[in-house]
This record gives structure tokens, C-alpha cells and sequence, in this order.
């Protein structure tokens, strides 16, 4: 996906996202999202931020306060931000703000894609809602995280195995191990993410989900 193919996807995918947090109940807002220690509305209005993040002095007094902890400046400032406003006003401010452009600091609309997207899904798995990712869109978020290294550290990780999409025209890495899947659930675990751990196949898929629950217990 080209550039502005990319924004056109992310600002449909900012809606979907609206349209479904409007359909949640109150106790839903507040149900632990995938992410260790976010609730729904944490991820919700991390999400929301990210066309509207706060100002530079706003996040340098956030920077201190973190400890140079860039997982804990971003669970703390969307915790702040979710507590300060309702699920109406998140759901507003992502419609208002779905077409922005602007960017946070020190990331790139490829980021803000695949960012968008697994955080949906973030919300919608454990609340047992469907949420369809676009293929294309999955497709380039999958290639972005495999070859951007940190934070996910995705071909270390799963380092001698070869993916192989099983949707769309995708596969990565080059080991003994094959392991497959539609490119949703693909993109999930390069992410780190387990959830959709049952829905990937293939003839080594249960030597990965070995390996996985190993460093879970670690």
C-alpha cells in the first residue's frame, strides 16, 4: 500500500473502531483489553491520541514522570487521557479526528496503520466482538513489524521459522519451521500477541505454541 492508500485505510479503520466502541456497554469500556494493565477505554483513547496527541511540553513533563520508559509514557498518558473524558467523548474525538494526518512524534503512517488495526482487535477479542481486519491493510502492517526490529524484535523472535499467509500473497522468514494462517492472526502474533494463537496451522505450529507458552512461563 502506497502512501495515501495508507491514510485512506487508516481513517475508515478509525471509524469501524468508533462505530464499535459506540455499541459497548459501560462495564465493557472498563474489561481488560490484550494489553497487560489496559482496559478497552485505555487502548481506546490511545488510539483516539494519536491524531491529537498532547503538546511537547505536555510530553516532555509525561517523559520525566516515566523514567525514560517509552511502554510506560504511552499505558500512562492513555490512562490518563480515558479517565479524563467518557467512551462518548473517545468515540467523538476518533470520527472528529479520523482523517488527520498528523503524526505523533517519532513514528510514520506505516506505524499508524498496523498500530490501528491490532489495537482494534486489542478491544474487540475479548469482548467476543468480530472485527474484520482489511487484508491489504494486514499485509502491510505484517511486512512493516517484521522488518522494523524494535519494539517487537518480530524475525528475532521467530527466528527459524517461515510464515506463509494463507489469505493473501505474504510470507516471511526463511527457517525449517513453517507456520501458517490468514494474515490477521499473522500479524497478531508478530506483534506478540497470543489470541489469535488458535486460529494459525501448519506442521510446526504446535512447537511455536510450546516455545510461547515457555517464555510466557519465564
Amino acid at each position: 500500500m502506497d502512501r495515501e492508500q495508507s491514510w485512506q485505510t487508516i481513517e475508515q479503520e478509525r471509524l469501524r473502531l468508533a462505530d464499535l466502541l459506540a455499541t459497548l456497554a459501560d462495564d465493557e469500556w472498563d474489561h481488560p483489553s490484550l494489553c497487560t494493565g489496559w482496559r478497552v477505554r485505555d487502548v481506546a483513547a490511545h488510539v483516539a491520541l494519536a491524531p491529537n496527541p498532547p503538546g511537547p511540553w505536555d510530553m516532555v513533563g509525561w517523559a520525566v514522570r516515566s523514567r525514560g520508559s517509552f511502554n510506560r509514557l504511552n499505558h500512562d498518558i492513555s490512562v490518563a487521557h480515558a479517565d479524563a473524558v467518557s467512551g462518548a467523548e473517545l468515540v467523538a474525538d476518533l470520527r472528529a479526528h479520523a482523517a488527520s494526518r498528523r503524526l505523533p512524534p517519532f513514528t510514520s503512517y506505516r506505524n499508524i496503520l498496523f498500530d490501528t488495526l491490532v489495537h482494534a482487535q486489542d478491544i474487540a477479542i475479548p469482548l467476543n466482538r468480530t472485527h474484520p481486519m482489511p487484508l491489504a491493510a494486514a499485509r502491510a502492517g505484517a511486512t512493516r513489524v517484521w522488518t522494523m526490529g524494535w519494539p517487537f524484535w518480530a524475525r528475532r523472535r521467530l527466528a527459524g521459522y517461515h510464515l506463509v499467509a494463507t489469505d493473501v500473497n505474504w510470507h516471511a522468514g526463511t527457517g525449517p519451521l513453517e507456520v501458517s494462517g490468514p494474515i490477521d492472526a499473522l500479524l497478531l502474533l508478530l506483534v506478540g500477541r497470543t489470541a489469535a494463537l488458535h486460529r494459525l496451522g501448519g506442521p510446526d505450529v504446535t512447537v511455536l505454541a510450546a516455545q510461547i507458552a515457555d517464555r510466557n512461563r519465564a
